[in-house]
């Protein structure tokens, strides 16, 4: 590992023939969350999201391709990646994956044909053959991203017990039972969110009894309830991501909240720039208290450190990551100038 308490950061990219990047890149930060450098690990097709195992010894990252694919990678001691295997995900344009807390199953969403896969994994990473698919259907008024569905993020609820999936196109949550023997999913409940608000990725709070999802068209942060029993969301608060007076077009993307559970922040492209929320420990309240600038051109992933001190966001048009430092009250100060790599749509922090 890093010396002098550094960590790795892994970057995820889009490849082929409009990038630079040739698949996933490796940053080293410092202990006060600067980056030092970065380069190629791993060779990869249009590695767009990675996720890391439970135990650290291996990268998963998914293929966003037409006929889509995840990737196993095992991780060695210097940092650097070699492919254990590949599967299928039964669907298009895979873009987002996340490990199960039990470490034997990877969840997949497939973006364009709308449905999520779940995978076994075996002893040493490597991936079985798919051992459950679910197909969400419907659409939302916004007819160029909403014609169908659109899975853009599946994540298990910090108890395991519940698969929770974010569909962008049918403008909803579905929350899955899922069984842990088998690897299947059971639908248990649908939560509607605002017609054309096209969700696209929510976060936990620390605390397991609260959630927020960030709302791509709408450039929103709806916040909710979470009962860990039963699985469900309850909506509250639905709060803006942008400055009241600004009337040009945007896409919110990511959503991270501090393991202290105090701030919430969303990225915003277009705007280019990081929303920041405070949960209010006192009353519970939600409020946005800062909308500061990205540093990057088309910030379309955000990432904590390990230990929520620094924040990253990753430039997909400016080909560079800006890290900010965290203050108690919340603001984001730039440390230092961006580092250049090419692509980066995923920051991986890793101890």
């Amino acid at each position: 590992m890093p010396e002098n308490g550094g960590y790795r950061v892994y970057l995820g990219a889009y490849t082929g023939t409009e990038s630079a990047a040739d698949g996933i890149r490796l940053a080293i930060a410092d202990a006060d969350g600067t980056l030092r450098c970065t380069e190629s690990v791993a060779e990869a097709l249009d590695p767009s999201f990675l996720a890391m195992a439970p135990d650290g010894a291996t990268l998963f990252a998914v293929s966003e391709l037409r006929a889509g694919r995840v990737v196993a990678f095992s991780v060695h001691a210097d940092g650097t990646l070699k492919e254990i295997n590949s599967q299928p995900t039964l669907g298009s344009a895979p873009c987002h994956l996340s490990v199960h807390q039990s470490g034997k199953y990877l969840l997949t969403a497939n973006y364009s044909s709308g449905n999520v896969v779940v995978h076994r994994i075996d002893a040493g990473g490597v991936l079985r053959e798919p051992c459950h698919v679910v197909q969400h259907s419907g659409n939302g008024p916004n007819p160029q991203r909403q014609e169908g569905p659109h899975a853009h993020q599946v994540l298990p609820d910090p108890t395991g017990r519940y698969v929770l999936a974010v569909d962008l196109g049918t403008d909803s949550v579905y929350v899955y039972e899922f069984d842990v023997d088998s690897g299947h999913l059971a639908l248990k409940h649908e939560v509607p969110l605002r017609a054309g608000a096209g969700p696209r990725h929510l976060a936990f709070h620390p605390d397991g009894a609260r959630a927020y999802l960030i709302n791509e068209l709408g450039s929103s942060i709806t916040e909710f309830g979470y009962d860990p029993e039963s699985g469900a969301l309850e909506p509250g608060r639905t709060l803006s991501t942008l400055p009241p007076d600004y009337g040009q077009p945007n896409l919110a993307a990511e959503i991270v909240v501090t393991p202290d559970g105090r701030f919430v922040f969303g990225s915003n492209r277009g705007h280019d720039s990081i929303a920041v929320f405070r949960v209010d420990s006192s009353d519970g309240a939600f409020r946005l208290v800062d909308i500061r600038p990205a540093g990057v051109a088309e910030p379309r992933h955000i990432a904590l450190s390990p230990d929520g001190r620094v924040l990253f966001a990753a430039g997909q048009r400016s080909n560079d990551v800006q890290a900010f430092g965290i203050a108690d009250d919340g603001v984001l100060t730039p440390l230092r100038d961006p580092v250049p790599t090419p692509t980066p749509v995923c920051i991986l922090p890793v101890t």
